[in-house]
């Protein structure tokens, strides 16, 4: 568990409970991570104060920001109007994904051409990946740069409104192609090209260009970036949205599993090495080896994850849209949160819910 060197005073019964939210990508399944929001949103008792997203996560996270902007240009009442305008927002871009028929509409009419009209479901979407990585880039395949994503979310996301308005705030980040390094964009830099690199898979779709630089997908880098949260943010308490399994139960055998468990390890590796570096200075306060102010505070981590029922989805199935799957997901995260309300509400501003050195960090030397 991660802890404090001086503990907070308890909270009074009936205050708001600040929290800053840390949303992962994974395609399609961030339809379990608008559920969550969705229930989140509903509990008066908690303010959002941050949000961190990357793909997936960053479209949710614009998502419910834009909901809150136009409440607030509208005036509404400052708790059920942009509670409420976060959740139909949310709602109008999953509904708008659906729409879509799934998120890689385009690559599977690619892949029927390359594969003498089979559908890319029949032979799984890693496979697809592959084949396309092996012989066609997206240069060739979509000189066009046609993407649907970019469409709905241009006709759907105010981003100058959730630059004005600021609350809660918005972190969104992307993979800087030629260094590797993670790149933050907020504020004014927020806008549609930041999230589009946020969500870039290079197998599908070119490099956004951002002031002359190349992005790819956010999950390479950082998934998501915990930084802006601890950095630029008031609240201790982080909530991480998970919905890449750290665990499998068993070892991958065929081609498929093997490169689904590749995907899940990739985009999981950054989240891991962050949360062992917030446990780590945790350590450090709690034993008085490092002076808790402006520089180091302690953190209070919390994840909220699908389990066994998320883990049941292979990575592939990130690339389908298919409303079902989506509504599924969505209740999913619904009934997560909401089980997780009940067991760790009263943990907020106390102390973190998460057992990082179990889940995060592993077995380490005994000196360490």
């Amino acid at each position: 568990m991660t802890s404090n060197a001086t503990p907070p005073e308890p909270a009074e019964p009936g205050a708001l409970r600040r929290v800053n939210l840390a949303l992962q990508g994974g395609g399609s399944h961030g339809a379990f991570t608008w559920g969550v929001l969705d229930t989140l949103l509903q509990d008066t008792r908690i303010q959002i104060d941050c949000i961190s997203g990357t793909s997936a996560g960053a479209v949710n996270a614009v998502a419910l920001a834009h909901g809150f902007a136009m409440a607030a240009r509208a005036g509404e009442d400052k708790t059920a109007g942009p509670r409420e305008a976060a959740r139909a927002s949310l709602r109008k871009i999953w509904q708008g994904i659906e729409a879509m028929g799934r998120l890689g509409s385009m690559a599977e009419n690619i892949s029927k051409t390359l594969m003498g009209g089979w559908s890319s479901g029949k032979v799984g979407a890693n496979f697809f990946g592959k084949t396309m990585s092996q012989w066609v880039s997206p240069y060739q395949s979509n000189p066009l740069d046609i993407n649907p994503l970019r469409r709905l979310l241009e006709a759907e996301i105010d981003f100058s409104a959730i630059a004005a308005h600021q609350a809660p705030k918005v972190f969104v980040s992307a993979t800087h192609v030629t260094t590797g390094r993670v790149e933050i964009f907020s504020g004014q830099r927020l806008g549609l090209q930041a999230v589009m690199a946020s969500a870039c898979l290079p197998t599908l779709f070119r490099a956004v260009e951002i002031d002359g630089e190349p992005y790819w997908d956010g999950g390479f880098s950082s998934n998501p970036a915990l930084q802006p949260l601890i950095n630029l943010c008031d609240s201790r308490d982080i909530i991480v949205v998970q919905i890449n399994p750290l665990k499998r139960d068993n070892t991958p055998q065929t081609a498929h599993e093997i490169m689904d468990r590749v995907n899940e390890l990739t985009f999981n590796a950054s989240l891991l090495s962050q949360m062992r570096a917030a446990d780590f200075i945790n350590r450090l306060l709690a034993d008085g080896r490092l002076q808790e102010g402006a520089k180091y505070k302690s953190l209070f981590l919390h994840r909220i994850d699908g389990g066994e029922a998320l883990e049941e989805l292979p990575a592939s199935s990130k690339m389908s849209a298919n409303t079902v799957m989506i509504e599924n997901l969505f209740e999913m995260g619904q009934g997560a949160a909401r089980r997780w309300l009940r067991r760790h509400f009263e943990a907020l501003g106390q102390q973190g819910t998460v057992n990082i050195r179990r889940d995060y960090v592993g077995s380490l030397p005994q000196e360490f």
